[in-house]
């Protein structure tokens, strides 16, 4: 694709994003303001809605309390009519007092041991009629007779009269009636008239809320639903009573006293009605119900008591409405698009023209014709370009003549490298990451013994069991970017023999920087090895030589013990257990003192093992304490660490060990204290101090110690220190001196802990 064309792409991306970013940041906040209106207009539909409950209730309770004071006159009246004494009135004299005072029918009703039952009425199905399972009605019924008023919050309470709100009858419950009772004490009945009250249920329909509801949903076509919520007794169990054979859901225990409630979800919505209560706002929800994605607010609202108005609203209004709008922009900004990849093509060619006499211009060079020039006198960034790439062709040329004297020279140093590598006395071979081999040199060949065939593209693996972890963690550190110098380590030869080597390690890294390989360069220290071995048996036996009189006088100690329980046994012919057992441990201890000494004395194979130091420490202390108490010095071993086992050569750590020790002995001529410290370094090594309190040493001697033959002693040969420190560096550890002139002399090892890798 050509950059004309990439250009006009890449613009027309630019502005397509642009594009639909501002879609999708309009559709989203479209989405939400609609619905925040839809939230809006809920919230007035409800305010309406409560407006014309509250209304509509007022009426409704105006004209129960008309009808209310209607029942109680012709209560009255009916007073005023009959007989006070209940057996002197008939059904008939009921039925005739109804027709006249505009009532639907009379009841008169007579308290009973543990009821109150209809005695007389006009209607047939109410006479022997039982008031005891009415609830408040049945209260109300007993505090007429009992203060002839009624002091429940439920009704109409006037003077020694109460009305019950509209209710289906309990003897025919196919019909609603209002009922008022009366009793003054001045008969021994109450009276009770009633009438019909579906003029009221049929205002409710006509006028009142469920009018105003069917209007509200009428002129919100997205209004689905308006439900009133009596908290009281929504989400529990309908009541139910018996009337006259017939299950009744009583009108004023109803959990919907208005509206519909088709969008169900009981526990969802009891949940909600709650919510609303209980900081008195409006609670909003959005799900799907019946197969419609709609949302449901909960508007509390306070009439006579509390209601809660569920509204469900039809979100696919405002679904439409927003996909509408959302198709509308998406062709708006298909045609922007399509017009700015065409604008940007056009435009982009005119200014692509000064480019592309650069990008011949760079074609012949890139052919290696460096002669042509460009001419673009535009005083802008391609102006610039042309003459930068006019001076690149001229620099290119005069460079090539450079590289081509560079190469001739660079073959050269190649031949000269190739011929040293080669050549070299130490062998070099080169292996990938994986550890495979990719170069040796001639000296490699005749070192290892294998030859270049048998080890390219292969895993060399001559590295002993016991150095190969020791190994890997070089690996790592070079691999990390360090090197290694002058690592002293064994490898196998092809033949299986064991060499000493000196080897060099280092990164290669290729032209991005990366590490590519690992160049190993070892160099045969066999020879070297050997004159180090025999310096350290040359000082052993010095070492053992003045030992002798030491251990001499040690083994003299228990020989005297022995001597002297044979003699008892020559005189008294017998010995007691307890004699025996010390004699026992007198030979242990010339048995170990002499076993010691010849460990010291003779030869040993170079064994690598963990060492616990301070049990090394206490049979050195045990060797040397006769010649130490001889000189009136104290041995003293403090451990300051839990762990104190190192790994390295057992016999060659105590000859360390004998020559700080005496070195320490022999230093302190009047006597003292040479303590011996085992504590833990900060990178968990383990140091031990050994630290006397003689005459010190000068800071002149203290910088020579350690050089061959440099000694202050009449007796020594000047290679103890020097040995001893080959010895610890041999162990990857360390061995210094501190020492001050007239305040005694502290020798401090560190040796790498046998569990840091």
């Amino acid at each position: 694709m050509s950059i004309k064309a990439k250009l006009s792409v890449s613009i027309s991306a630019i502005v397509a994003i642009i594009l639909m970013l501002n879609i999708g940041i309009y559709h989203f906040s479209s989405k939400q303001e609609l619905q925040a209106n839809a939230e809006q207009q809920m919230m007035n539909i409800a305010k309406q809605v409560a407006v014309s409950v509250e209304s509509s209730e007022k009426a409704k309770r105006f004209m129960e309390d008309a009808i209310g004071e209607k029942l109680r006159m012709a209560a009255i009246a009916v007073k005023n009519r009959l007989d006070p004494d209940i057996d002197n009135v008939t059904n008939e004299q009921l039925v005739a007092l109804s027709s006249e005072l505009g009532v639907d029918h009379i009841t008169l009703w007579v308290r009973t041991e543990g009821d109150i039952v209809a005695a007389r009425s006009s209607y047939p199905k109410e006479i022997g009629a039982s008031s005891k399972t009415w609830d408040y009605w049945y209260t109300a019924f007993n505090q007429l007779f009992d203060h002839y008023n009624v002091s429940i919050a439920k009704g109409q309470r006037l003077a020694n009269f109460w009305s019950g709100p509209i209710n289906f009858s309990s003897t025919d419950p196919d019909f609603t009636n209002k009922w008022g009772y009366y009793y003054d004490g001045t008969t021994n009945y109450m009276i009770n008239p009633f009438i019909d009250a579906q003029i009221f249920l049929d205002f409710n329909d006509k006028v009142g809320s469920g009018a105003v509801i069917g209007k509200l949903a009428a002129d919100h076509p997205d209004l689905l639903e308006v439900t009133g919520f009596d908290p009281q007794f929504f989400g529990k169990k309908p009541i139910i009573k018996i009337k006259n054979g017939q299950p009744v859901y009583n009108l004023d225990v109803r959990d919907i006293p208005f509206g519909t409630y088709e969008y169900k979800d009981t526990y969802v919505d009891s949940v909600n009605i709650q919510l609303a209560l209980g900081d008195n706002k409006m609670h909003t929800i959005k799900k799907v119900m019946n197969g419609k994605e709609v949302m449901r607010s909960f508007i509390p609202i306070i009439l006579n008591k509390t209601y809660v108005i569920g509204l469900t609203f039809d979100l696919s209004g405002i679904k439409d409405s927003l996909n509408r709008q959302l198709f509308v922009h998406s062709i708006i900004s298909l045609c922007l698009v399509v017009m700015t990849m065409f604008a940007s093509y056009f435009i982009a060619g005119f200014m692509l023209r000064s480019l592309n006499q650069i990008l011949y211009k760079v074609n012949d060079i890139a052919a290696g014709n460096f002669g042509e020039t460009i001419t673009i006198r535009n005083k802008d960034e391609l102006g610039t370009l042309a003459s930068r790439v006019n001076t690149m062709g001229t620099n290119l040329f005069s460079y090539m003549t450079q590289l081509k004297n560079s190469a001739t020279e660079l073959q050269s140093m190649k031949q000269y490298l190739e011929s040293f590598v080669n050549h070299t006395a130490d062998a070099i071979h080169v292996a990938d990451l994986d550890g495979r081999i990719t170069q040796v040199n001639k000296a490699f060949e005749t070192m290892y013994g294998w030859t270049r065939n048998e080890v390219l593209g292969k895993q060399l693996g001559n590295v002993p069991d016991a150095y190969k972890r020791e190994y890997r963690e070089i690996v790592r550190k070079v691999l990390a970017g360090g090197s290694i110098t002058d690592y002293e380590t064994v490898r196998y030869s092809k033949s299986g023999a064991l060499i000493d080597l000196s080897i060099t390690l280092s990164s290669v890294r290729d032209e991005q920087g990366e590490i590519v390989a690992v160049a190993a360069i070892s160099r045969n220290i066999t020879a070297r090895k050997q004159t180090e071995e025999l310096l350290r048996q040359s000082e052993k036996l010095s070492v053992v030589g003045q030992l002798a009189a030491g251990v001499a006088h040690e083994v003299r100690n228990p020989l005297t013990t022995l001597r002297g329980f044979m003699q008892l046994q020559k005189q008294t012919g017998k010995l007691s257990p307890a004699h025996l057992d010390i004699m026992l441990e007198e030979l242990d201890r010339i048995n170990f003192i002499v076993s010691e000494f010849l460990v010291l004395a003779k030869p040993q194979a170079i064994h690598v093992q963990p060492i616990d130091v301070v049990d090394t420490l206490q049979q050195i202390v045990t060797l040397l304490d006769a010649e130490a108490k001889l000189n009136n010095v104290q041995l003293k071993v403090d451990k300051q660490i839990e762990t104190t086992m190192v790994l390295g050569e057992s016999n060659q750590l105590k000859q360390v060990f004998i020559n700080l020790l005496k070195n320490g002995v022999e230093a302190m001529m009047d006597g003292g204290q040479l303590t011996i410290e085992v504590l833990p370094s900060p990178n968990n090594d383990v140091i031990i101090r050994f630290i006397d309190e003689g005459n010190g040493m000068s800071e002149e001697d203290l910088q020579r110690l350690g050089e061959p033959f440099f000694t202050r002693k009449s007796t020594g040969n000047g290679l103890g220190i020097m040995v001893s420190k080959q010895i610890i560096a041999n162990h990857k550890g360390t061995l210094a001196f501190r020492s001050t002139l007239g305040a005694g002399t502290c020798a401090e090892i560190t040796l790498p802990a046998s569990g840091r890798p």
